[in-house]
Parts: C-alpha cells; structure tokens; sequence
C-alpha cells in the first residue's frame, strides 16, 4: 500500500514545510513592523505579507483533499507532479505578493488551473471506480477497444 501513497506523502509533507515557511514570514514581518498580535493591520508591506500567507492557508485544505484524491483514484505520479507545480506557483504567488499585489496574479492564476486539473483527475478517478465497482464498466477498456 505505501508503494501507493509515498508521492502523495512526499508532496503533503513539502506542502506542509511551505507552509510553516509562510508563518514565519507572517512572525519576521511582525516583528520587522512591530505589529504585535492581534493586530492584523500596518504598513502596506506587511498587510500583503500577512494577506498571502492567509491565502494560502485557507487553499491548503483545498488542495491536500484534491492531491489525495487524484493520487488515491487517478494516478499516484501525476498527482504528485501537479502537486509539485502547484507547491512553486504558491511560493511565487507568496513571494510576488511580498514584493507587490500586482505580483501576486499569474503566480495564482496558474496556481488556480493546477488545481482544476487536480478537480477534473479526482472526479475522472472517482467517476471510473464507481462505474467498474458498481456497474462493472471499465472506462478504459471501452475506450482502448
């Protein structure tokens, strides 16, 4: 079974020192600013900081559900590499961000078409389980034939 998920671990446990990384930018610029919590608002500089990192908190859940599921129902590899793709533009977007909100807007929209395909390989995988599990139709033997 490991043989199955140790990609998806890989990427999870990335994902996870990524986002520890965007904390402790979040706990530099507080301190750079001397913004003590709770307070959430200062400079420009900061704001965007401390706006990024919230962003890509509140995506985390989003993606680690869809890197999963592609992994578990799709395909190990390539939800891994997508999830590698997605990990880099989220750093881009974080550090474009940092420098300028304009920055921040091809890093997240190509973030956002990785997590589409993400989307579309869960409910392909999902969608081809269910019919073979339930009602004996293999997708992919239909279309190889």
């Amino acid at each position: 079974m490991l043989d199955r998920i140790h990609l998806l671990a890989a990427v999870t446990v990335l994902g996870v020192l990524e986002q520890a990384y965007f904390f402790l930018q979040v706990i530099y610029a507080r301190r750079a600013f001397a913004i003590s919590p709770p307070k959430i608002s200062g400079p420009p500089e900061f704001e965007r900081i401390f706006r990024a990192q919230v962003n890509c908190s509140e995506y985390f859940p989003i993606f680690l559900a869809l890197l999963w599921q592609a992994g578990l129902f799709f395909h190990q590899g390539l939800a891994a590499a997508l999830g590698l793709l997605y990990l880099y533009a989220r750093y881009c977007y974080f550090m474009g961000y940092k420098a300028s909100s304009l920055e921040r807007l091809a890093p997240i929209y190509f973030g956002t078409g990785v997590l589409w395909i993400l989307v579309a390989a869960s409910v392909l995988g999902i969608l081809h389980f269910f019919l073979s599990h339930y009602m004996g139709l293999n997708l992919l033997q239909l279309l190889t034939t």
